[in-house]
């Protein structure tokens, strides 16, 4: 990937990200865990990932425009992230990475990405014994 190229055009644009959030959202629906912690209807916030993950990566500013500054950990503050949630998040994540098999530059950095992403709204602290 061109350091001059954003991810977003690199990628394709929008409907990379939207596919991508779609193979995210199939893991989640199925994931007893997680699947608690969404509400009913999974496509407001799958919509909602996939816009933030497109202006994030270079794209339109459609998700500031339609929600306003992301505020990821306030945003998530009243869901339990422990240990157990974020691995199961995170392992969802990959496996839609994998899905979309991107090359391999891209694919590290969505995967870093989302390892930052997923240890940052971890929000419960499990102090060992």
């Amino acid at each position: 990937m061109d350091d001059q190229v954003t991810l977003f055009a690199a990628v394709g644009g929008q409907p990379f990200f939207d596919r991508l959030v779609s193979y995210f959202y199939a893991g989640v629906a199925v994931d007893v865990l997680l699947r608690a912690m969404y509400p009913e209807d999974l496509g407001p916030s799958e919509r909602h990932l996939a816009l933030f993950l497109g202006q994030y990566w270079g794209g339109p500013p459609a998700y500031q425009e339609e929600r306003g500054h992301p505020r990821l950990r306030m945003r998530h503050a009243d869901f339990p992230v422990d240990m157990a949630a974020r691995d199961l998040w995170l392992g969802h994540m990959r496996d839609a990475v994998e899905a979309m098999d991107p090359e391999p530059s891209v694919r590290t950095a969505l995967v870093e990405y989302f390892e930052y992403a997923a240890e940052s709204l971890r929000n419960v602290s499990e102090e060992p014994g």
